[in-house]
């Protein structure tokens, strides 16, 4: 008697069980089936961003002839009036302007050529500038805090080097205009993702911003 009795209470178990799981949701095999029904979250927010000219560098990095052309990247071009405008005005204050030229490419534009005394780095030409290179020690060498992020493109060197300043415990400017990529999706996604979608111990570092929101304190505009 008392093994029918847990045999009858097993059965009731296994049945219970068996129900709650066929009322679960049935998961799809992978997100790429699900791809079409997936909806765009919306915009990050932008914030306006005010910066110490004595502890901010501007980093234009890999605009080169050779990527941001009308056949390769035609939505970089775009951006080099951007571009021009940021580094007129980080000159203007006497900020720090660093570049990347890797496999010693040359500027896309001469408007914004590197000066003398500006960082060049003709080494560096993976998505994180920091990896395998002294980019933080130059940095830091010039008492920089915090970086004006524009880089080519947005989903490698924007996302790629924004994250790693981040971890080394840099605050990130980030325009969202200065940033070109391939596509509109692209660029929309390291935004997304630098903007709040990505880890917090990264994105708390990062101000997702434009060009014209930013304020060089004491530059009297």
């Amino acid at each position: 008697m008392r093994g029918r009795s847990v045999s009858l209470i097993l059965g009731i178990a296994a049945s219970g069980l068996a129900a709650l799981l066929g009322a679960s949701p049935a998961r799809a095999a992978d997100v790429t089936s699900e791809w079409s029904s997936l909806q765009m979250p919306p915009p990050p927010q932008l914030k306006p961003a005010t910066v110490d000219p004595q502890t901010t560098a501007l980093l234009l990095f890999d605009f080169m002839d050779r990527n941001c052309n009308a056949k390769d990247r035609p939505r970089c071009l775009t951006v080099i009036p951007v571009l021009k405008k940021l580094d007129d005005e980080a000159r203007a204050a006497g900020m720090l302007v660093a570049y990347t030229l890797p496999g010693g490419g040359k500027i896309v534009d001469q408007s914004i050529a590197p000066r003398a005394g500006e960082v060049v780095d003709q080494k560096q030409g993976g998505p994180d500038k920091f990896l395998g290179d002294d980019l933080d020690q130059r940095l830091k060498s010039h008492g920089i805090k915090t970086v004006i992020l524009c880089g080519n493109s947005a989903q490698g060197v924007g996302l790629g080097t924004g994250a790693a300043a981040a971890q080394r415990g840099y605050f990130v400017i980030y325009p969202i205009d200065c940033s070109p990529s391939e596509s509109a999706f692209r660029e929309a996604y390291t935004a997304w993702h630098l903007g709040g979608g990505g880890p917090p111990v990264t994105t708390k570092w990062v101000t997702l911003t434009r060009s014209d929101m930013i304020k060089v304190a004491g530059a009297g505009h």
